[in-house]
């Protein structure tokens, strides 16, 4: 197709090949079935499918590994990205897998291993008892949390997101504790204990040739905890699985991943300390050589209209080239 050529073109310009490439890092979560009736837009199988049409149509795609060894070494191709997903999602094995092999792609899989197995995220206890909840209203004042409208899905929407940045900070166990109390108020009956892999699922991923890669184990926000704390939410999560694959977990992802916010440099010096290759943030952006590899920029592309996903990630990688040359003298090419 003519667009992609010119799409190839805009790209290879932006990003060419050697010591002056930029990689951009595409971050995923969930691949749904069908749309979600609260959140549209998450991605779902037919909208992944066609942007994997579209990413391999113009975009070199890499696994994280090698694309960051060859970032390094200033080798790496034009027009390079990599896939990964966040957390751990069930539907990452059942779903986002399939379609990936479909297209002859790998993508790194980074796994909270604590929710394995029948857990579930503080976030997810949150969404699914508000989501299910059969009242108009949801009072949570006793909680310190006001009180909410649920009479519509977009209220519900509303609501979720006015209650989780409230907790999302708070200590683990308080978090926890938190988004228990307030399902309890929510909904009377069961919530899903199937929202995240099995271990058996987690293997899955890996004789399908996808990277696995640390997120911690109980997906805390490392800039709230200690030193000591830190190394072991990391080290516990990568020893899992580490033990469960029989291979090393060369990369990691911080939780919620905002630098200076959900992580700080002395927690990147410990990913560092630990050993491994890389670690990827969820600062907005497309890494160059000069970027810290224990700091890599990754970009989620949240425009449900398809025809919008090429043009998104070029724009980002013109808004990162401009960074680049900033400190240097203005590109007149991409103004």
């Amino acid at each position: 197709m003519l667009i992609n050529s010119l799409y190839k073109f805009i790209a290879k310009r932006l990003s060419p090949a050697g010591k002056n490439a930029q990689l951009t890092v595409l971050t995923y979560h969930r691949v749904l079935l069908d749309q979600d009736i609260l959140f549209h837009h998450e991605v779902t199988c037919a909208s992944f499918n066609a942007q994997l049409l579209r990413l391999k149509a113009v975009f070199n795609v890499l696994p994280l590994f090698d694309a960051v060894e060859h970032l390094k070494a200033g080798t790496l191709p034009d027009r390079a990205a990599c896939i990964t997903f966040d957390d751990g999602y069930a539907d990452n094995a059942t779903n986002a897998a399939l379609i990936l092999q479909r297209h002859g792609l790998t993508a790194t899989f980074f796994i909270a291993t604590a929710y394995l197995n029948g857990g579930r995220m503080f976030n997810d206890t949150v969404i699914e008892s508000i989501r299910r909840c059969q009242s108009s209203g949801l009072d949570l004042t006793a909680l310190g949390l006001g009180q909410y409208d649920l009479a519509t899905s977009d209220a519900k929407v509303s609501a979720i997101g006015q209650i989780l940045p409230q907790i999302k900070y708070l200590p683990w166990a308080e978090r926890e504790t938190l988004a228990a109390h307030i399902a309890k108020l929510a909904f009377s009956g069961t919530l899903p204990d199937n929202l995240m892999m099995t271990t058996d699922q987690l293997k899955g991923l890996q004789r399908a040739g996808m990277e696995i890669g640390g997120h911690t184990a109980r997906h805390p926000i490392l800039a709230k905890l200690d030193a000591d704390a830190v190394r072991r939410e990391i080290f516990s999560g990568r020893q899992f699985l580490e033990d469960a694959l029989g291979v090393p977990v060369r990369l990691f992802a911080y939780p919620n991943g905002k630098p200076g916010i959900d992580f700080l440099p002395e927690q990147a010096n410990i990913v560092r300390e630990l050993g491994f290759a890389a670690a990827v943030t969820t600062q907005s952006g497309a890494a160059s050589q000069s970027t810290d590899p224990y700091q890599l920029p990754r970009f989620t592309p949240w425009r449900p209209d398809v025809a919008c996903f090429i043009p998104e990630l070029l724009i980002n990688l013109r808004n990162s080239r401009r960074v680049i040359w900033s400190r240097r003298e203005p590109l007149c090419l991409i103004h």
